[in-house]
């Protein structure tokens, strides 16, 4: 596969990972035209039956991948497994409550702030210190999530904060499925174990708190499907075979760019519109982003040997 067969599918997943937004939004959308947290299938048992989808999606792959591999895991190796569920679970849940609480825009890139979380974590959990670039790029996202709120602390609505919340869960599963993923070094079936997981967590939650109707999953069949079959199951195999195909920093940037697809779906689909200091907050949060992901990569391809 070419370089560039490999950036437009990045790119293709990028674009099915941005829209999903809009459509975890339409789900929850009732007959007035306003969000509701229990639109029939509440967030728990979406969420749930969407990852239940994806693993349905990757197993085949994941079954193949045991083929060729052989072997099975440890304890140790399954309770990553689980752990890295949890985690995605967890950081799924919390997104999805607030992308129905708050804009698709905002939910969009106060997501994308998991990314400078992540080697943070590293640094209180592993002792790993953090590229030098982390420190400004944390604050230049900070600032850009308070201009992405009008630079008001008290614009902060309860949306955005289960959205941050999401972010800190999503920054702790990208830790763990890191070392899980390096440990087994089977992506495909810690993807569907994962996947599967959540599912489970969701359905079993949501069936005993939510209790879903019939006439609700029938009434989300394309959002659930979108968010299931597309942006779960197809695009995770697509990034997975992407990434492998092209440069780290090639595919940061590329993947970076889910944030700004969720913005421009918002706008077309739902007609949300930002003004001039949140655009200029999401413009700080994408440069942010972009230096954490990108100068280290630059850095090392230009040291000298």
């Amino acid at each position: 596969m070419s370089r560039m067969t490999a950036n437009l599918l990045l790119l293709l997943t990028a674009f099915i990972w941005g829209t999903a937004f809009v459509a975890q939004k339409l789900a929850f959308v009732g007959a007035d035209g306003t969000a509701q947290l229990h639109n029939g299938v509440g967030p728990l048992t979406f969420t749930g039956t969407r990852f239940l989808i994806g693993a349905l999606v990757v197993a085949p792959f994941a079954w193949r991948e045991g083929r060729q591999q052989g072997g099975s895991f440890s304890v140790g190796d399954w309770l990553g497994f689980a752990v890295c569920g949890l985690a995605l679970f967890a950081g799924s849940y919390a997104q999805q409550v607030g992308i129905i609480l708050t804009t698709v825009s905002n939910a969009g890139f106060l997501t994308a702030l998991y990314v400078p979380i992540v080697p943070v974590l590293a640094l209180l959990v592993f002792k790993k210190r953090p590229y030098w670039v982390v420190w400004p790029a944390a604050a230049c996202t900070a600032f850009g999530a308070f201009l992405l709120n009008n630079a008001s602390l008290t614009a902060f609505g309860t949306g955005d904060l289960w959205v941050l919340v999401g972010a800190l869960f999503w920054g702790c599963h990208v830790t763990v499925v890191g070392i899980v993923a390096a440990r087994t070094q089977s992506p495909l079936r810690l993807a569907v174990s994962q996947f599967a997981l959540a599912g489970v967590l969701g359905i079993v939650s949501g069936a005993i708190i939510e209790a879903p109707t019939l006439a609700a999953f029938q009434a989300s069949t394309f959002e659930l499907a979108y968010t299931g079959l597309l942006s779960v199951g197809v695009a995770f195999t697509l990034q997975v075979v992407g990434q492998s195909h092209t440069h780290p920093a090639a595919a940061a940037i590329i993947l970076s760019s889910e944030m700004l697809f969720a913005a421009i779906a918002a706008a077309i689909v739902l007609g949300e519109r930002m003004n001039g200091l949140q655009i200029s907050g999401a413009a700080l949060i994408l440069g942010g982003i972009m230096a954490v992901e990108v100068m280290p990569l630059l850095m090392r391809r230009l040291k000298p040997l």
